[in-house]
């Protein structure tokens, strides 16, 4: 059986059909085989009282929840809002969630986060929320009331470029509440390419936002979407170059992967080259450009994310004292753990045209990781 859109009322309500010998058929948002054929039943209706589905977190493995770019501090993922009103034409979500969005009560929220931290020794949570901004009411009455309450657990999460820039004059409470981290999509630096994204922001909004994040001494990460028809390296060069004016304290350069069922797809199909949707992970190109091979992006792709490293390399000194030591563990995880540890350590085999304060950094992320193993919680697992 394959439950359709969320499954919180359907599978129980299909369990209980089937202990009762009763006719799936009649369970609402479900696909399932009977007779050589697909039995698809009418879509379940969304659930509107996010409040009354409390997360089952007694039976979290939490050794394996740990978040390594703070001392392998333990983890928690939750959930305060459902759905996206953005129609982005690279995403998926909104067919998911036919363009609503939902949300958790600021009390509910606070209350769950305040007793992972007294009852779980959860001490990160990162909000899974694909905007948990969108209501400024009910996003600044959780602001309020973790300042209030003096929750010591620290927020990860990521929203619109948009809500940043509206949220301008309360960016304190978004540092006072514990948020340690904003992810915004940027995704694009030409206004051209953000309109085909669809993505309903200027060029000049996203340098702003991402200035208004670091003025906060919050940590700073975007992504840049690579890979499309016309791009070429010297595109992408200028794309990092970009990124760094942007100066965001991490950039991902991903290779787009447009799903079948995405708005931009039809645009982009006669260029896609691979079916394998387990490459669909924007990391591998599934995507020829028209004047580049599949060999030459990816090459480009690893020397992206490279040059805006080492550049942040460079400039670490400039960030305040605690966004240095994030940072050291973040390069120490993308040097040693990451998709990007190939580029990353040949970077380092080529530190002979490296500047002395560049080769130091490098050094001080050695041991830094040398140091944070000896500092591990020993009740939490590093992350395999």
């Amino acid at each position: 059986y394959i439950v359709r859109g969320e499954g919180e009322v359907t599978l129980v309500e299909l369990l209980d059909c089937l202990n009762s010998g009763d006719d799936p058929g009649k369970v609402l948002g479900l696909a399932f085989w009977r007779d050589d054929a697909v039995v698809v039943t009418p879509k379940a209706p969304y659930i509107h009282d996010l409040d009354s589905l409390p997360t089952a977190w007694d039976l979290v493995e939490w050794p394996i929840y740990s978040y390594r770019a703070k001392n392998n501090a333990r983890l928690a993922i939750i959930s305060t809002a459902r759905g996206c009103k953005s129609q982005c034409s690279f995403c998926s979500q909104q067919l998911f969630w036919a363009q609503t969005w939902r949300a958790r009560s600021a009390e509910n929220v606070v209350a769950e986060i305040e007793m992972l931290g007294k009852v779980y020794g959860v001490q990160v949570a990162m909000l899974a929320d694909e905007l948990p901004t969108f209501d400024r009411e009910r996003w600044e009455k959780i602001l309020d009331l973790m300042i209030e309450r003096q929750v010591p657990v620290k927020l990860l999460m990521e929203t619109r470029v948009d809500d940043i820039l509206r949220d301008a004059d309360i960016m304190w409470k978004y540092k006072k509440a514990g948020i340690e981290h904003i992810y915004v999509g940027v995704e694009a630096g030409s206004q051209e390419t953000l309109d085909l994204f669809k993505k309903d922001t200027q060029v000049a909004q996203s340098k702003q936002a991402i200035d208004l994040i670091n003025e906060a001494d919050i940590v700073s990460e975007t992504s840049l979407v690579l890979g499309l028809p016309d791009d070429t390296p010297e595109s992408i060069a200028l794309t990092v170059e970009l990124a760094k004016h942007y100066n965001p304290d991490m950039a991902f350069f991903l290779a787009i992967a447009p799903w079948p069922y995405a708005d931009l797809y039809p645009q982009l199909e006669e260029f896609v080259f691979t079916k394998d949707y387990s490459k669909y992970n924007l990391v591998e190109p599934v995507i020829k450009p028209r004047n580049m091979t599949v060999e030459e992006l990816e090459k480009e792709l690893g020397k992206a994310a490279q040059k805006f490293y080492m550049h942040k390399f460079q400039h670490l000194h400039e960030l305040t004292p605690w966004k240095q030591e994030f940072m050291l563990s973040v390069l120490d995880i993308f040097i040693n753990h990451s998709y990007l540890a190939g580029q990353m350590k040949a970077a380092m085999k080529e530190g002979k045209g490296m500047p002395e304060e560049v080769k130091a950094l490098m050094r001080a992320v050695k041991g830094h990781a040398k140091g944070q193993e000896l500092d591990r919680h020993p009740a939490i697992a590093p992350i395999p």
